[in-house]
């Protein structure tokens, strides 16, 4: 951020002046700078705030230099000086950025100084017509050349720089009550209110900001919570790129947040109803185990929440190298088809591990998770079912063409894994068996998703993290087929023969990749299809539909 933070005072004699500035410098410093022109000159201490390194070793002009922004010597007082003649200023490294912060008297730029002297003289203005008594009035000004960035800063800059005025305030404060209790200055004051050539003459007009607050290090002070300031600013408000509208897996997300933030608020009303009531024994316990929706009970609250330990599956590629490339294939098949995927196994972890990994092969919206039950659930209610060994699957489930289950079973014997391997260590002591009604043969097309999925999986030159991201298009990619045959099928209602050559068009006629996107239809978002549906069928899209 481009900004400069200044602290400007009204001078009796010289008038609005500026203090003490601090800036933000990009550019590398210029040849010279960081060092003095006499052995330990602008060697200050160098002191650890907030992440940023404050030294004193910038090589700045001083206010006699020739060249100099600032004005002449002569034309400057103890009141209207902060640094003294030949006084390097102070410098802070960021580390994490690598900005500097510069703070000196005047800035060096020619436009610059014009610019801050302009402002602090709008900033003072009210000196001209007002008196002071027995105060001085100095001003803080912050300017940006982004004006936007600036008024949405605004309240922050005010709250801090309140603090800053505050802390000034009360140092001066208490120098001002212990001089008036030593020695009042009020006569003092009025004996010499008409002979200000005296003090002209003496050069000593006004008392310098260092005397008024008796604090010798308050320009480092100054420079430290000025480049604070500067850093604060420039860091709590970022850019985000927003790369068109929100995608189907981010639309599905906010509407289930937002329908588990409405069952929360009615099962807190009708607990309280509950409450009024006479409770039965066994009551609280039933509505601990009710009270949770299925794809609730991975979260924090419900009673089928457990704590999370380390993931023993890894990814998609991993639970490949487990179970097998055919065995995974069948696996994956079934996923992609919104078939149900149970798997049986005593270890509550590894089947969370598992849905963990099996749901990125899916949009959100398709998703439907049971992690672990006592008693078989239906396909209807969830796509992913973990049970534990004791439980039966039903006999027509197990013959059912639209099931796989995944059975974990004790290896007899735990294999001595390669050097390479170690990450399946945790599922060497276990074996696993993938049966199903309707088993995937090898020499099987399936849906042309699978394949690519099948590719970038076995591509060893594609990092895991690349092979998410080519999931994460992948599944794009088939969503928006699903968009256009919902509208040409749903909204429009097109006849079937249409509907063929579409498929054809979009390289989907195949029997599986027809499944596919019937499946993933279910998953399209409400927000999609109400808009969708509110589009396509207004007056106003009959009318030219019509004409």
């Amino acid at each position: 951020m481009n900004a400069i933070v200044a602290l400007c005072h009204f001078c009796e004699l010289h008038g609005p002046r500026t203090l003490f500035c601090t800036e933000v410098l990009h550019a590398p410093l210029p040849q010279g700078a960081g060092s003095g022109d006499s052995p330990g000159q602008g060697e200050q201490a160098e002191e650890e705030e907030g992440g940023i390194q404050m030294s004193g070793r910038l090589r700045a002009h001083s206010p006699a230099e020739p060249g100099s922004a600032g004005p002449t010597k002569s034309d400057m007082c103890e009141g209207c000086r902060s640094l003294a003649a030949g006084h390097p200023g102070y410098i802070s490294h960021d580390k994490e950025t690598s900005i500097k912060y510069v703070s000196h008297q005047h800035p060096n730029h020619p436009q610059l100084f014009s610019i801050v002297r302009q402002a602090c003289v709008r900033s003072l203005s009210c000196e001209d017509s007002l008196a002071r008594g027995f105060q001085r009035w100095y001003s803080i000004i912050a300017i940006m050349m982004d004006r936007i960035y600036l008024i949405s800063s605004w309240p922050f800059l005010l709250g801090r720089v309140r603090a800053i005025i505050d802390e000034l305030q009360g140092k001066a404060l208490k120098v001002f009550e212990a001089e008036q209790f030593g020695c009042p200055q009020r006569a003092q004051r009025m004996n010499t209110a008409f002979t200000p050539f005296l003090h002209q003459r003496n050069g000593n007009a006004a008392r310098s900001l260092t005397s008024l607050t008796s604090d010798d290090t308050l320009w480092a002070c100054l420079h430290t919570s000025f480049a604070w300031l500067l850093k604060a600013c420039g860091s709590r408000l970022t850019e985000k790129l927003l790369e068109g509208a929100p995608t189907e897996d981010t639309l599905v997300q906010m509407e289930k947040l937002a329908d588990l933030e409405e069952e929360a608020e009615s099962w807190d009303n009708s607990e309280a109803e509950e409450e009024k009531g006479p409770a039965q024994p066994g009551d609280a316990g039933r509505r601990e185990l009710t009270k949770c929706p299925p794809d609730a009970s991975l979260l924090p609250g419900c009673a089928a929440w457990q704590p999370r330990k380390l993931s023993v599956f890894k990814s998609l590629r991993h639970m490949r190298q487990v179970l097998g490339a055919p065995s995974f294939r069948m696996l994956a098949w079934h996923v992609l088809m919104g078939n149900q995927v149970i798997w049986k196994s005593k270890d509550v972890d590894l089947v969370h591990s598992a849905f963990e990994v099996l749901r990125t092969m899916l949009p959100v919206g398709c998703v439907r998770i049971i992690p672990y039950s006592s008693q078989y659930e239906e396909a209807y209610r969830c796509n992913f079912l973990g049970l534990s060994p004791q439980v039966q699957v039903p006999a027509h489930v197990l013959a059912s063409e639209f099931a796989v289950v995944v059975e974990v079973h004790t290896a007899s014997r735990s294999p001595l894994l390669p050097a390479g391997r170690e990450e399946e260590q945790p599922l060497s002591k276990y074996e696993f068996v993938v049966t199903s009604g309707s088993p995937v043969a090898a020499d099987r097309v399936g849906p042309t998703i699978l394949n690519k999925i099948e590719a970038a999986l076995t591509n060893q030159n594609l990092s895991v993290d690349v092979v998410d991201q080519c999931l994460v298009c992948l599944k794009e990619e088939w969503m928006n087929k699903v968009k256009v045959l919902f509208k040409f099928t749903k909204v429009d209602s097109r006849p079937k023969e249409d509907t063929q050559r579409l498929l054809s068009v979009l390289g989907a006629a195949e029997e599986d990749n027809v499944k596919l996107l019937k499946f993933w239809m279910t998953g399209l978002s409400k927000t999609y299809k109400s808009h969708l549906m509110s589009t396509v069928r207004s007056p106003t899209a009959t009318a030219e539909a019509r004409s």
